[in-house]
């Protein structure tokens, strides 16, 4: 399904996004250490929030300690970037092994959050709100 390796030294790759975050994350064997842009995950991230969204699908497939994981995050805020990097861990999770698929599937890990800020339009004062009409 979602199998993709890396041709070099066999890692399991998968990529998240969410808003305007990219996460590209890779997985191999090893015991449990988390990277995000070359620094250690609980120092990348200051809030309780953002750690569990990032080890959330690990918890949840029980390889928290069985995996090393490497991520380059771009763009968007800390949370959408946490957010980004849950979507890629998931993916790749399954491209390690796809018995994990079914249940990353069912509780929501692999679908993409497709809410984004809406565009500004000409004439409007936002996406949507327009200037205050004055009668006199």
């Amino acid at each position: 399904m979602f199998t993709k390796k890396d041709k070099v030294n066999g890692d399991s790759l998968g990529t998240g996004r969410r808003k305007t975050s990219v996460a590209r994350v890779r997985i191999r064997p090893g015991a449990g250490k988390i990277t995000v842009n070359d620094r250690e995950f609980e120092e990348y991230f200051v809030t309780d929030a953002e750690r569990r969204l990032v080890v959330q699908a690990l918890d949840h497939v029980g390889q928290r300690d069985a995996v090393d994981v490497f991520v380059r995050v771009s763009g968007g805020g800390p949370m959408s970037q946490a957010g980004a990097i849950r979507m890629g861990v998931a993916r790749a999770l399954v491209s390690l092994s796809e018995e994990h698929f079914p249940p990353l599937r069912d509780d929501g890990f692999l679908t993409r959050d497709s809410r984004m800020k809406e565009r500004k339009k000409y004439g409007l004062r936002g996406a949507r709100r327009g200037t205050q009409f004055s009668k006199r």
